[in-house]
Formats: C-alpha cells, sequence, structure tokens
C-alpha cells in the first residue's frame, strides 16, 4: 500500500527518494491543527498531497496509516497512500480532487445534494458494521472510545467556550437543569452499545468522486462510539438538509421510538459539541466556521428537545438561545 523511504532533511528530499519528485509545493488552507497539507505538482504530470506533521503528534500519521488499512479493507474508499516516513514526519496521498462534498455542496439545491447523503449514509453504515471483537481489538488501542466521559468533555468546552462568555446562561435555575439534563445524554448516549465509528463524519471529510462515489478523508480517529453518531454527525453539519429530507433520511435508518430517539441524543451531543468547536477554532485564529454556529445551535436545541431529559427544557432554552441564530448577539 504504501513504500517506506529512508529518513530525510525535508519532505521533498523524502518524496524524492521515494521516486515521486516534486515540481512544485502548493500550501492547502487548513483549520488549528499542527498538521499541514500541501498540493505537490509532481514532475512526469500529475499532483498528490502531502501531510506534514510535527514531531509532537508523529502519532497521527502512523494512526492514519492503521486506519487506511482498516477502511479499506472494509471497502470504504479512502485516499490511497503513496508513500510515508512518519519518522520524518510526512506522508504523500493521493488527490483526489479540488473540492470537498461541503465545499462542492454550497448552494446547491437538495435533489443534487441527496444522492451524495444517500451513498455516505451507506459508507456510514459499513463502518459501523466492521468488527469491533476479535477482527480490529488494536482499535481500541489507536483511540480511546468516544464514551460518556469523553462526550461530557467536549460539552464542557461549548460550555466554557461559548455559552458562558455569550451569557446565554444568565438564567441559573435554566443553567442547572441543562448541566444535569447533558449529564444524562452524555450517560445514556455513552452506554449505547458502541460500535465502529468515523467520529467526524461530516461533508467536509467527504470527497465527491466520479461515477457517485464517495471517498472519506481525516480517518485516524477512527474508534469505538454510539451507533448513529456518525449519522447525526452527517446530517447536522454545514449542509443541513431541510426538515422533510432529513426525516425521510432517518427514517430510513431506523424505525423504532427507541431508535428516533438515539439518533436526536446523538444530534444534540454532537451540534452543542460542534459549536465549542467552532469557537475554539476562532480563539485560535481560524474564524471562517463562524458563520455555522447559529445553524448548529438552532439543531442542537431542536433535537435536545425532542429528548425525555431536553424537553422540560426546551422552550425555556430556545428562548435563551435565539438571538444567537436571530443575529442579536454574535457569534
Amino acid at each position: 500500500m504504501t513504500e517506506p523511504v529512508q529518513a530525510a532533511s525535508s519532505p521533498s528530499e523524502g518524496l524524492a527518494a521515494a521516486g515521486f519528485t516534486p515540481l512544485e509545493i502548493l500550501p492547502l488552507t487548513g483549520d488549528v491543527s499542527p498538521r499541514r497539507y500541501s498540493r505537490v505538482v509532481l514532475e512526469g504530470g500529475g499532483s498528490a498531497i502531502l501531510a506534514t506533521y510535527p514531531p509532537e503528534i508523529h502519532a497521527t500519521c502512523s494512526r492514519f496509516l492503521r486506519t487506511t488499512e482498516i477502511c479499506a479493507a472494509a471497502g470504504v474508499r479512502v485516499p490511497r497512500v503513496l508513500s510515508s516516513d512518519c519518522e520524518a514526519g510526512w506522508m504523500l496521498l493521493e488527490d483526489l480532487g479540488p473540492q470537498t462534498l461541503g465545499e462542492w455542496g454550497q448552494g446547491r439545491p437538495w435533489s443534487e445534494l441527496a444522492p451524495w447523503f444517500d451513498r455516505a449514509l451507506e459508507i456510514a453504515r459499513r463502518i459501523a458494521r466492521l468488527p469491533v471483537f476479535p477482527a480490529s481489538p488494536d482499535l481500541q488501542e489507536l483511540n480511546p472510545r468516544l464514551g460518556a466521559e469523553m462526550l461530557r468533555r467536549e460539552l464542557a468546552q461549548t460550555w466554557d467556550l461559548f455559552l458562558e462568555p455569550r451569557g446565554l446562561l444568565a438564567d441559573a435555575e435554566l443553567a442547572a437543569g441543562l448541566r444535569a439534563a447533558l449529564d444524562v445524554l452524555c450517560d445514556t448516549l455513552g452506554g449505547e452499545t458502541p460500535v465502529v465509528c468515523h467520529r467526524d463524519f461530516m461533508v467536509r471529510n467527504l470527497m465527491p468522486l466520479d461515477g457517485g462515489e464517495v471517498a472519506v478523508l481525516d480517518h485516524q480517529d477512527l474508534r469505538l462510539g454510539p451507533p448513529l453518531y456518525d449519522a447525526a454527525s452527517l446530517l447536522n453539519d454545514t449542509l443541513f438538509p431541510p426538515a422533510a429530507e432529513e426525516e425521510a433520511l432517518v427514517g430510513a435508518l431506523i424505525a423504532s421510538p427507541d431508535g428516533r430517539v438515539q439518533y436526536h441524543r446523538a444530534a444534540a451531543q454532537r451540534t452543542l459539541k460542534a459549536v465549542g468547536t467552532y469557537a475554539s477554532f476562532a480563539r485560535r485564529g481560524a474564524t471562517r466556521h463562524l458563520p455555522l454556529i447559529p445553524p448548529t445551535l438552532l439543531r442542537f436545541v431542536r433535537n435536545f428537545s425532542l429528548l425525555p431529559e431536553g424537553k422540560p427544557l426546551g422552550d425555556r432554552l430556545a428562548a435563551a438561545c435565539s438571538p444567537v441564530w436571530s443575529g442579536e448577539r454574535g457569534s
């Protein structure tokens, strides 16, 4: 799958030693991860994607190699690894094109997006069907389970970086009730029988390919987690399906009332977590996701209000948060 090369003093030297002589290396826009991506124009024609990893995250490079193997073996389309030297901190990947599904889909009608979402949900189901025991025991060594404590820590970031600083929890009674309800949410969600999850399964990590195929990016965080977490992530991030279409997609996934509650619980956690992630990015200078905060927070309130633990707080929480999506407070 990948040819290791002798350690070199720079990625360019390593690429040349591996038989991929770069003519030009063009940096690509990223977020706040220390990992960096560049498009490499190769001698002889064609291009590839260079991922570079500083020393403190060399382990991420190795994890990506292993999760590439796991996904490919399950029939999940991922970028081919052309060459790598994790000790030196770089990897050369197949170039799958200039736009993710999130970028390509901006402004397009749902009629054009729907086939891609159908295919993506099929891939999420394929990932979830990966055997937990005994075929992939190393998965639990690669990344910790997305259980109750991790789910709770993620929401604590949103609480600290967004909800409190924006004054959305000025009502002490509402704040106490919300904190208790979120504890119930995380305990219940984290207690579901886990399946394999991509962990960040969203349109910004999916690539639309010729023939309707979808490739999956950034799979190095593959881990065990709630059964409907990836589906909830996909349907509540960046390209938001209209309500009727979302209902149809969810209905195709699950038919039982209990399954619907599982979905709404995963969606509530994921969307509230995402708000905190966007706020954290902005504090570190990456502000391009700030416009996603209002619609993402709105989806949290809607999903949370459909839960047994969230319904008693739904109207008051919607009133407290409504200034965010009505534009009265900045994001």
